[in-house]
């Protein structure tokens, strides 16, 4: 698992089937308050919570885990780290975990086509993906992870309650899969998703001093450039109306 700075490490995901989202370690080890970021697809828990402990990382460590959202693709084997980290809260958006209180698997799926390929593919039940929420977000609040101070980001859009985690000090963003390292930014056509709402939300993170982006999916990016995030936005902005 390797070191981004002192409080954030990174899991790199691993796609097969279908993209297995990357997850990331926020806090200082010896505050032993750790959170992890996003679980992943569906059969890679034992990947991820080996990941930590080879990182030297004791399971207790771990707090909590936050979702950027609900996607099958960061979502998809959280039941099997639960399974190991039993004690771990559940932070979800609001609009999100009320869906997965209620077992509305919308938010997970997309589309129904989807849905239907993924429940042969994986032999999964209905009602697969119904947790008990922790913490609700809103976005606005300062989170305290482990000795570290993070902002969390309303950025609905590509889902309907994305959030982003973004550390001032270090100028380090979470983005979840609202943007990518390639100019490319997530989709927008799945259920609860808003292309104009979206739009918003790569504004706001383009008034971001970031100089570390560590996304969902594809590179994670040391020294990003200077106004990346708005020269990408600008370049989709005919699609996001």
């Amino acid at each position: 698992m390797p070191k981004i700075t002192e409080e954030v490490f990174y899991i790199p995901g691993q796609d097969a089937f279908m993209p297995d989202a990357h997850a990331y370690v926020l806090g200082k080890p010896s505050s032993q308050n750790l959170s992890l970021i996003d679980a992943g697809l569906i059969g890679n828990g034992n990947y991820k919570i080996q990941s930590i402990q080879q990182a030297g990382i004791e399971l207790p460590a771990i707090k909590r885990i936050i979702m950027t959202h609900t996607h099958l693709d960061h979502i998809g084997c959280l039941a099997e780290i639960q399974k190991q980290l039993p004690w771990a809260e559940l932070w979800v958006h609001q609009l999100e975990a009320d869906l997965l209180e209620q077992g509305d698997e919308r938010g997970v799926y997309g589309k129904d086509m989807l849905r239907v390929v993924c429940q042969l593919q994986f032999r999964l039940k209905p009602g697969a993906f119904k947790f008990q929420v922790n913490r609700k977000l809103q976005g606005g609040e300062t989170v305290d992870l482990g000795d570290t101070a993070w902002v969390v980001i309303d950025m609905r859009g590509h889902s309907m309650g994305s959030i982003g985690l973004y550390h001032r000090f270090l100028k380090i963003l979470i983005p979840g899969d609202v943007v990518y390292s390639d100019h490319a930014i997530g989709r927008f056509d799945l259920y609860g998703a808003n292309a104009s709402e979206l739009k918003k939300s790569l504004m706001k993170l383009a008034e971001l001093e970031v100089g570390i982006l560590l996304p969902g999916h594809n590179k994670i990016v040391e020294g990003l450039p200077k106004g990346y995030i708005l020269k990408t936005a600008r370049q989709w902005e005919p699609y996001l109306k």
